[in-house]
């Protein structure tokens, strides 16, 4: 159960940092087009889809991305938090 609980927590964290680089990708041009920047964006957009659906962008700031980090590290949480009562 431990190991599960780590090996969740773990994907979770890269998951987090996956969404981050793929953000970070926006700032160059081309950068998304890459083949790198596929890749990610085949991990991270069905992810951030739903976010972008419900919260519009505001001008030319697209703060979608940050609201779907916070609520993957609120699942981490209390993941987290969901662990330590079991164990």
């Amino acid at each position: 159960m431990v190991f599960l609980f780590n090996i969740l927590m773990t994907v979770m964290q890269v998951y987090s940092w996956i969404l981050i680089i793929y953000i970070l990708l926006s700032w160059f041009p081309g950068a998304r087009e890459s083949s790198f920047g596929e890749i990610l964006g085949r991990m991270a957009e069905p992810f951030l889809e739903p976010f972008r659906k419900i919260i519009p962008p505001l001008g030319m700031i697209d703060i979608s991305p940050i609201v779907a980090i916070l609520v993957l590290n609120f699942a981490r949480q209390g993941l987290q938090q969901l662990y330590y009562m079991i164990v």
